[in-house]
């Protein structure tokens, strides 16, 4: 979990290898589900071909699908779920039908300031034109809004690690996967 710019998707590749496990992105189920013309990827393409927001349902409906595929069935990463409450609700759901209490949630703390920083490096090296000033202060602020509040119920479950984001990509994966050592996950 991080805010968009914390390195939360290189690092969840990086870490799901190092498990050998797969690294689930909510983006790369979206993508899949509309490339392969399922139900669930017709129904979000109407959305966001209107411009809307995919609805939680769909989201969640996706992210079930996924973890009931065979290559999860050892464990999976997640990479952009869940983004709120509604969603943590579905997870535990999702996760008490396979009988797979959630073990951890891995947050990359990463300053406003590098943040806004990476993002617009970003933007430069990609040609990212969703990374204007104005989309990246809504995004940021949704996650404050919306996701950040789920680092205190993780918290609460004793499952959290909080990890900084600031440093190489190395040295980054090496703290993670020390804090998942110790808390036996690894």
């Amino acid at each position: 979990m991080g805010p968009q710019g914390s390195g939360k998707g290189t690092q969840a590749a990086r870490i799901a290898e190092a498990l050998g496990i797969p690294a689930i992105s909510t983006g790369d189920i979206f993508r899949a589900n509309i490339k392969g013309d399922t139900e669930l990827g017709r129904l979000a393409r109407s959305y966001s071909d209107r411009g809307e927001l995919v609805p939680d349902e769909v989201t969640n409906a996706m992210v079930r699908d996924r973890l009931a595929e065979p290559d999860a069935a050892g464990g999976f990463l997640l990479d952009g779920y869940p983004r709120n409450a509604a969603q943590v609700t579905e997870l535990d759901a999702i996760l008490a039908d396979a009988g797979t209490p959630l073990q951890g949630a891995i947050a990359l703390d990463v300053p406003r300031e590098e943040l806004l920083g990476r993002i617009a490096e970003r933007a430069r090296i990609e040609g990212r034109s969703d990374d204007t000033a104005e989309a990246i202060d809504r995004r940021l602020a949704v996650y404050e809004e919306q996701t950040a509040p789920l680092l205190a119920e993780y918290a609460s479950r004793g499952i959290l690690l909080q990890v900084s984001g600031l440093g190489s990509v190395e040295e980054i994966t090496t703290l993670i996967l020390e804090k998942l050592r110790e808390a036996g996950l690894a």
